[in-house]
């Protein structure tokens, strides 16, 4: 049994003041008033469970696309990982049939490294009127041959995320996918409120990256905005970075969401976290990084320059939310949303990964399965 103190603990539904985290092979055992713990380590900062996070493109350097190995998706978990993000879903973009296969290839034998929670596919099968800065080139309707390397990766993969449009699926693809154990989820696409009600309705679960490169909510065509709010079988990402959904919209959407399934913080990270890089190429063009954004040369947006724990310290700060439900966002929630019951909590038998983090949240040190890591 290992004893870790802190002045404060949140276990991912209260907070625990003056208090120590038992743990026990791997695993949390209990929190329990220091009083009356074993002698352990004191930790500098407040403990709070380690975050997921299920759209992560790259970091370290390395961006999946670029990268689909094993050793790229290694430097992506360990550059999240020293933010405090413990858990995530590897995320590869719109890209050509071998590197997708390159990538589920490079998940499966990485199923072992610390950090990888899953895969999370987000195209080519999106439409093309949102491509936003995927490769129009690449974008295309999904084929039986394409279903079937999808479905065979999720039998075989601990998480699958699909991130497609109804303009190039049908019910009956998503229904399979689903079927399979991918989790499918709605985005870059231009669909009526109808068609995204039927895909929800064929098995889709999720909404990925609200607002963004989607058809929006209006008081006659509510889009694909208006259904992802309006069901509550849905979960839906956010980016919470200031530049892709304005502060008004990401207080709306989060006051306004139905449930019982939430809203949930994703950082859709490129390779610039944790380096001083000033740019980075995708499917042959650069992207610049200026003053926190990461563009094209025309300026659409290309992914975010965030780690999770910076978007649960700005919907904290800029939001005004309360710290417990900001980190909910982006630690229980994502989890549930994947199936994964055993993170993003510090209750009993759940996996003992957590951060401790200073009063102006950021990582001060990070433990996996109740062994630190670097940060």
């Amino acid at each position: 049994m290992t004893s870790f103190h802190a002045e404060r603990i949140f276990d991912g539904s209260s907070w625990h003041n003056d208090a120590a985290l038992l743990v026990q092979e791997g695993r949390v055992h209990a929190i329990r008033p220091s009083a009356d713990a074993p002698e352990g380590q004191q930790l500098d900062g407040w403990i709070i469970p380690g975050l997921v996070d299920l759209q992560v493109n790259g970091g370290g350097g390395v961006l999946l696309n670029n990268d689909p190995t094993p050793e790229g998706i290694a430097t992506i978990c360990a550059a999240h990982r020293s933010q405090g993000t413990t858990s995530i879903m590897a995320t590869l973009i719109t890209d050509r049939p071998d590197v997708t296969s390159a990538a589920i290839a490079a998940a499966e034998v990485s199923a072992g490294t610390p950090g990888l929670l899953g895969l999370h596919l987000e195209g080519p099968h999106l439409a093309l009127s949102r491509k936003g800065t995927h490769d129009p080139a690449l974008v295309r309707a999904m084929t039986d041959g394409d279903l079937s390397v999808l479905t065979q990766a999720a039998r075989r993969l601990a998480h699958l995320i699909c991130t497609v449009a109804p303009e190039s699926v049908t019910p009956d693809q998503i229904a399979a996918l689903s079927n399979a154990g991918a989790v499918v989820s709605l985005g870059h696409s231009d669909c009526a409120h109808n068609a995204a009600q039927a895909g929800f309705d064929a098995g889709a679960s999720m909404v990925t990256h609200l607002f963004n490169a989607m058809s929006q909510l209006g008081h006659r065509q509510p889009g694909l905005v208006g259904a992802a709010l309006d069901d509550g079988r849905i979960w839906c990402g956010l980016i919470a970075d200031g530049y892709h959904v304005d502060d008004a919209a990401l207080r709306i959407a989060l006051r306004a969401k139905a449930g019982p399934a939430r809203m949930f913080l994703v950082s859709d990270a490129m390779s610039t976290v944790g380096t001083e890089l000033p740019g980075f190429t995708l499917n042959g063009r650069q992207i610049y990084r200026r003053d926190g954004r990461l563009t094209l040369a025309d300026g659409t947006l290309a992914g975010a320059d965030i780690a999770l724990i910076d978007a649960v310290r700005y919907v904290h700060k800029q939001l005004g939310l309360p710290l417990d439900e900001a980190v909910r966002l982006a630690s229980i929630y994502p989890a549930q949303a994947v199936g994964a019951s055993d993170l993003g909590h510090l209750h009993p038998g759940a996996r003992a990964d957590f951060v401790a983090v200073s009063v102006d949240i950021r990582a001060k040190s990070v433990w996996v399965a109740g062994k630190a890591t670097a940060t």
